[in-house]
């Protein structure tokens, strides 16, 4: 069995998930971590028994990984990317892919022409309520699928929160384009489809930087289903539920608690097996495709799609219309 050699590039809070599974598989091997500040990367590096880098450049020159993970800024992860992919290494690029359609597509390009594997880093594929979902829909159980409602709120402008995020320049967005992702990729993954029209509306009352601090959308998906999408980063109550209408029933989900169901009357809970840890699933899929040349679900075209839709979102707000979602690219 093939062992692979991991790096992580970005020593922020979510490297130590990626390092955490790695640790679980028996074809993984971390062996380096790069950040521009040397005391977080040493302290990840301390953790995980890996070696600290400052520059990520160095880093993969002189460990010549087979995989890189990219989990920086958005601002830079066409850099980064770019570059792994020059290496000659697979990528796991954290979401969203980038800041907006053109960096995405840097990205898929440097892929392709260097032969590597490019995955984006979309969890919700591997979370186990939204897996059981998807198993209950393909059933036909509940009847046509016929609307989503999909509401997230959180206080997106803690202190705690680095100010890169609320940086427009460095993220691309606020909170639509950090968190907002999830819920486009949990919209097309569930009902297998496209998002190709938008509406949407966004507010910018933020206590700190410039991005947006809550965003409202419709949109329609190739397939016929029609959604909203609700982010709010204000303060108050947190809540991060899907909920699916069908002709026969309802399903909803409650982000990291559960899944329900109802056919008439109350909502019930429904069992959710226990599976793998969602980032260890997300290694497994990326393993596969090396090992297949196939590529990955969650490929860069696909990673593309979902920065399109959010990309459509800020036009559709900025023109106050709704615009069209075509082959990634937003069009009025």
């Amino acid at each position: 069995m093939d062992m692979y050699r991991v790096v992580v590039i970005g020593a922020g809070e979510i490297a130590n998930s990626h390092l955490e599974a790695i640790k679980t598989s028996s074809e993984l091997k971390a062996v380096a971590v790069a950040d521009i500040d040397a005391g977080r990367a040493q302290a990840v590096g301390r953790r995980f028994g890996v070696t600290p880098y400052t520059s990520y450049r160095e880093m993969v020159e002189r460990e010549q990984p087979d995989i890189a993970v990219v989990a920086l800024p958005h601002h830079l992860h066409r850099e980064a990317a770019v570059l792994a992919a020059e290496h000659g290494c697979h990528i796991l690029l954290e979401k969203p892919m980038a800041r907006n359609e053109a960096e995405c597509d840097a990205i898929i390009r440097a892929a392709q022409q260097h032969r590597v594997t490019l995955m984006v880093g979309h969890t919700q594929h591997f979370k186990p309520e939204n897996r059981k979902a998807k198993a209950l829909m393909k059933t036909g159980a509940l009847g046509r699928l016929v609307m989503v409602n999909d509401t997230r709120h959180l206080h997106y402008f803690r202190e705690e929160r680095p100010a890169w995020f609320l940086d427009k320049a460095k993220a691309g967005g606020g909170i639509l384009m950090n968190l907002g992702v999830h819920s486009v990729d949990k919209l097309q993954w569930l009902t297998d489809s496209r998002v190709v029209r938008v509406k949407a509306s966004v507010s910018h009352f933020g206590p700190r930087g410039d991005v947006e601090g809550s965003g409202l959308a419709y949109l329609e998906t190739d397939s016929g289903v029609v959604a909203t999408i609700s982010q709010s980063g204000y303060k108050g109550a947190a809540k991060d539920e899907t909920e699916l209408i069908f002709t026969g029933g309802m399903l909803k989900l409650v982000s990291g608690k559960g899944l329900w169901m109802s056919d008439g009357g109350e909502y019930r809970r429904v069992e959710v097996e226990e599976e793998a840890d969602p980032f260890a699933l997300q290694f497994a899929a990326l393993l596969a495709a090396i090992r297949t040349g196939s590529e990955p679900e969650c490929s860069g075209a696909y990673g593309k799609s979902v920065v399109g839709v959010v990309e459509a979102m800020y036009r559709s707000h900025h023109l106050g219309a709704e615009v069209e979602v075509a082959q990634g690219r937003s069009a009025r």
